[in-house]
């Protein structure tokens, strides 16, 4: 059976409809989820398995079955590796049917099927009983429900389920507990991902200075967490205020409650400065004696820093505080952590809540529009000086005092650049009502509300009446739109910059005047895992599951290429940047494909893990800013990526483990086609020395 999915193409920006089989969905789930990494995470599989057989044992040594419950069982691993250390029984729960029927032909491949038993349904269906999915409740369970945040995927709800209905009374758990630890920061770097910064423009007038409403100042910002790969974090980034704290801990072998609570910890600063960032990670421990121990710790908080496991789906989180505030050291002062079901935030007091004193506050919610329409990198973005000062030298050599200036990104704050410039009419289209109230808040707090017209409604419904029968003699963009995933979406500037051609006078000016995709051939240093096949994993034959994610991978979709920020990845270049395709924007869409095809020498010795692509806008002949490399690389290949921008990643097939011999082609060859009609690209990279043997062919859009 086929099923019509409705997709907003970001380069268009218009809505299709395409027919796709009815398990599309699940393709795509499969195609990008995270279980490679996981059975590639060996710290975590040994740490779940010499738990799972202590956790037997003990069971065993009181005389009893060992029943056990596997909620999440993914894989079916956890489960068979129960059986393994001497479980009598197992139920494997896993909710996602193509998951579950994986975790099936799995366990039948290994020989546990007379042991193991798959049950799909979420847990909170699970019956217990003569008639029920068990027979009887479990005395031993296992999970693997954790995400980044630990609780994000909801495995308080779970287990407060799974210890009424499904498991005995002080059951055996693995992981027994989990401890979350937090450690207060000053870091303007990750500030600058939360709140809007003064910004400076230098003027024929003298300095100017765009200031942030007030009501954006006080905003406690966006509500979700802010995970990334903190080992990446320049350790010269952000000042330690305070000890790594232990915020609270989970016993996860008794009853569990999914209640809001907090929890607070006394403190005194390291030293004076400014709280504005709480760094956070977890660890596990999968025995009562804490001996068997897996932890998401930064490599400052490592026990050994040079054993660390790198993993891609557990990261570390950085929790933004509401406001900034002033701490001295040696004052002691109290970090709260609060949560609900789901989430975690954190709160800074001058004095310890009493004991049995409940602390109230509401999860932080976005009252301002700004963490609404632009995410963090876009906040950090708009605050880079340096950006904003290339803008203000490229706009210099264009305006005119009787510029008619006409601003087509999502909420970007270039029309204020061109109003202090001097031009002398200013005109900014802002078709979301989110965007449309922010920028009118900014150009209040600025006095700016008269000088700057706002029209909402999409570019291309643009009316003389719009303009005040005014021909347009710039059209400026970043260009960004909230609906860009991979760096060339944002090639829908120039549909709006066709649609709006009849607005625009004789010889107006298009910033930027053009753009480019760029290429270069990378190897990971660690995100290769993501996208590796594991064949084996711990004893365990899990071929099916790859079979399976590449079967998926072949779906449209699923095929297309990931946006990552590469800031947090590094790898080496193998080539040298090859720019692919160029895109005019002083001309309109053509109506034909633009084609391209070349080849990459592999100049450095590596093993050839993906391309990375990215765009270069070009806002005049001598001013270029680039979403991806931002200088040549070092002579061993390290690259310096934009931290603002995601970077496109097309992973070859099959990926190389680096433990794989080097050698083979020096060439990749490649074939790139932009169609203009549907805004698709679509690219095909080959091993230049096997012409029948495609490293990759993908459509994307």
């Amino acid at each position: 059976m086929k099923i019509f999915c409705s997709r907003a193409n970001p380069t268009t920006g218009s809505v299709e409809w395409l027919e796709e089989d009815e398990h599309y969905d699940y393709h795509q789930e499969i195609a990008r989820s995270s279980y490679a990494d996981m059975l590639h995470d060996k710290d975590r599989n040994i740490k779940y398995y010499q738990g799972i057989r202590a956790a037997v044992s003990r069971v065993k040594d009181r005389g009893q079955k060992a029943l056990v419950l596997d909620i999440g069982t993914g894989t079916g691993l956890l489960s068979m590796m129960a059986v393994t250390a001497g479980a009598d029984f197992c139920y494997a729960i896993e909710v996602f049917k193509p998951m579950a029927d994986a975790a099936v032909k799995i366990v039948e491949k290994n020989g546990f099927s007379d042991k193991i038993l798959v049950i799909n349904k979420h847990s909170t269906e699970v019956t217990v009983g003569p008639e029920g999915d068990m027979p009887c409740r479990a005395n031993i369970l296992v999970t693997e429900l954790f995400d980044t945040e630990l609780i994000g995927e909801g495995a308080l709800p779970s287990y407060e389920h799974a210890h009424r209905h499904l498991v005995e009374e002080n059951c055996e758990a693995v992981p027994h507990r989990a401890t979350i630890y937090a450690q207060l920061v000053e870091s303007r770097r990750m500030w600058s991902w939360n709140k809007l910064f003064p910004i400076h423009l230098q003027t024929s007038l003298g300095e100017q200075v765009i200031v942030p409403p007030v009501d954006l100042e006080n905003c406690p910002g966006a509500p979700s967490v802010c995970d990334i790969q903190l080992n990446q974090v320049s350790p010269a980034d952000f000042t330690v205020l305070s000890d790594v704290l232990p915020m609270f801990s989970i016993d996860f072998s008794k009853q569990v409650s999914s209640s809001a609570a907090c929890h607070s910890r006394q403190f005194e600063p390291l030293t004076s400065g400014r709280a504005q960032v709480v760094l956070s990670w977890w660890d596990i421990e999968m025995d009562p004696e804490g001996k068997i121990r897996c932890t998401t710790a930064p490599f400052w908080a490592h026990s050994d820093p040079e054993e660390m496991q790198w993993r891609d789906h557990w990261m570390q989180c950085v929790y933004f505080l509401p406001q900034e505030e002033p701490v001295v050291q040696g004052s002691a002062l109290c970090l709260v952590a609060h949560h609900d079901d789901y989430c975690v935030w954190y709160s800074l007091q001058r004095t310890s809540p009493e004991k049995n004193e409940r602390v109230h506050q509401m999860r932080p919610v976005c009252d301002c529009q700004a963490h609404l329409l632009w995410n963090r990198p876009r906040f950090g973005e708009i605050n880079d000086q340096d950006r904003t000062d290339r803008y203000i030298q490229a706009l210099s050599t264009v305006l005119k005092p009787d510029s008619v200036c006409l601003c087509v990104s999502d909420g970007s704050l270039l029309s204020v650049l061109a109003h202090h410039l001097g031009v002398e009419q200013v005109f900014t289209v802002e078709s979301s009502a989110a965007s449309h109230k922010l920028l009118r808040k900014i150009f209040k707090a600025n006095h700016l509300e008269d000088k700057i017209n706002i029209i909402e409604k999409r570019p291309e419904l643009l009316t003389s009446e719009d303009l005040k029968s005014r021909k347009v003699s710039l059209l400026l963009g970043e260009p960004f739109f909230t609906t860009s995933l991979l760096p060339w979406h944002s090639l829908y500037f120039w549909y709006v910059r066709t649609a709006v051609d009849q607005h625009l006078g004789p010889g107006a000016v298009v910033m930027p005047q053009a753009a480019s995709l760029h290429a270069v051939v990378v190897e990971f240093r660690d995100l290769w895992r993501i996208r590796s096949p594991c064949g084996d994993c711990e004893g365990f034959d899990v071929h099916i599951m790859d079979d399976m994610i590449k079967r998926a991978l072949d779906f449209r979709e699923s095929r297309e290429a990931e946006p990552h920020p590469l800031w947090e990845y590094p790898c080496r270049s193998l080539s040298e940047p090859r720019q692919i395709l160029a895109f005019d924007f002083r001309q309109l869409v053509p109506p034909r494909p633009l084609c391209a095809e070349g080849t990459m020498e592999l100049r450095r010795p590596g093993r050839s893990h993906a391309a990375v692509l990215w765009m270069e806008y070009h806002l005049t002949p001598e001013c270029t800013l680039s979403t991806g490399l931002l200088e040549p690389a070092d002579p061993e290949g390290g690259c310096c990526w934009n931290p603002h921008c995601k970077q496109a990643v097309y992973f070859f097939s099959p990926v190389l483990d680096p433990r794989a011999p080097l050698g083979g082609p020096q060439m990749v060859s490649y074939v790139v086609e932009f169609h203009p009609g549907t805004g698709d690209i679509t690219m095909e990279f080959r091993l230049a020395d096997t012409p029948d043997s495609p490293l990759l062919g993908n459509k994307v859009a």
